[in-house]
């Protein structure tokens, strides 16, 4: 289908989401889209990015757009990237090369998962100068030291540590669907197979996928329970001497990923990290969590140091909000995997191209030709129904 076409069939991410949701086994939708709990951090990030607006503009002109920006001494043609997702290749074979190879080919930032279904090495091939490694944090230094060698020598060049997950989230609506780690197909997930035919001709030839990451490392355990996974068996829950230590054998841009209160960024900023990540893990991992944009103006406050946002992000427009209220760089996880069910290959590009075209619709409202030139974003007090 040409590119004209999508755009005029899908023409922005939730249009993705529900034909993903249309093609995907119900197992593998609630992997992908579910938050943990009731889910009310998952809905406080979107109800959060809704209530942040802006005035528009007028009587600007015509503006001709430039949404290049440079971030960690690296130059990117768009102002945001794919951002770390366990297990992609769960939602679509060969999920991570193809989202690899669209961020390279659009100079943004593809970042890998430790908990991904391919490894670094698999991913050497298809990186660009861009790409990014998420560490979930091992407890045996040796392995440590290992995945950043192998991270290293695969030609990733920025390190994220992700700091938010110190113990296993639930994910209710996930052991509700029946999924195991690793993925198991019993009777009831077949039955769910048989319903989806293009993922499941994907499957038959990729084979179910796995943390291949970690297959090393991974000799002699045996016996988990069904929900958990290998990852957490090997992580711990990092304490400042670990991002120091982290510091000391990383040369290279280093994130500290999963950020949520101001007071945490002066330390972090101590320990010599490089920029830091605000997030709440997209409501994955804590339901009592406040939305993560509203902690973003807090901690922009509180340091110079470059900011990642994620979590709730659905379309340029709240790219724009993002940084409006202090972010240096936004990345998405949840839109371009809905692209890849979607459209399969052809997915993620289209993903860049709907959100590349929604912010420069809402830049030209306000303006904006380039980012530095967006106005100051502010909290919309909410209608009151009869006025």
């Amino acid at each position: 289908m040409r590119r004209m076409d999508l755009h005029s069939t899908y023409p922005g991410i939730m249009d993705l989401k529900w034909r993903a949701k249309r093609r995907l086994p119900k197992f593998v939708w609630e992997y992908l889209d579910s938050g943990t709990g009731v889910e009310a951090t998952k809905a406080r990030n979107r109800a959060a990015l809704d209530q942040v607006g802006f005035r528009p503009s007028i009587l600007h002109g015509p503006l001709e757009y430039d949404l290049a920006t440079e971030f960690l001494g690296t130059r990117y043609d768009l102002p945001f990237g794919v951002a770390p997702v366990g297990m992609s290749g769960l939602i679509w074979p060969d999920a991570e090369g193809h989202l690899a190879r669209s961020a390279a080919a659009a100079n943004i930032p593809y970042c890998l998962s430790t908990v991904a279904s391919q490894s670094p090495e698999d991913l050497a091939p298809h990186i660009g100068p861009q790409a990014w490694f998420q560490l979930y944090p091992p407890k045996d230094e040796a392995i440590r030291k290992d995945l950043l060698d192998r991270a290293r020598d695969a030609g990733f060049k920025t390190l994220v540590l992700t700091v938010d997950v110190p113990v296993a989230s639930r994910r209710e609506r996930q052991i509700r669907s029946g999924l195991t780690q690793p993925p198991k197909l019993t009777p009831r997930l077949l039955a769910q197979v048989a319903m989806r035919p293009a993922w499941a001709l994907g499957m038959a030839k990729a084979g179910m996928p796995h943390m291949r990451t970690l297959d090393k490392y991974t000799h002699g355990i045996a016996n988990l329970p069904p929900t958990a996974h290998i990852g957490y068996i090997l992580r711990t829950s990092p304490t400042a001497d670990y991002v120091k230590w982290l510091r000391d054998h990383w040369q290279g841009p280093f994130i500290v990923k999963g950020v949520s209160r101001a007071e945490d960024a002066d330390r972090l900023e101590q320990l010599g990290v490089d920029a830091i990540w605000v997030s709440n893990h997209a409501g994955r991992q804590f339901d009592g969590a406040p939305a993560a944009v509203e902690t973003l103006p807090e901690i922009r406050d509180a340091t110079r140091l470059p900011l990642v946002f994620d979590s709730g992000v659905e379309g340029g427009l709240d790219i724009l909000r993002a940084l409006a209220l202090g972010a240096d760089f936004v990345m998405l996880g949840r839109a371009f995997h809905f692209g890849l069910a979607a459209l399969g290959d052809a997915g993620p590009d289209h993903v860049i191209d709907i959100l590349r075209k929604d912010m420069e619709a809402n830049m030209g409202q306000l303006g904006a030709s380039t980012l530095h030139e967006l106005p100051p974003a502010r909290r919309l007090i909410p209608a009151i129904a009869g006025t």
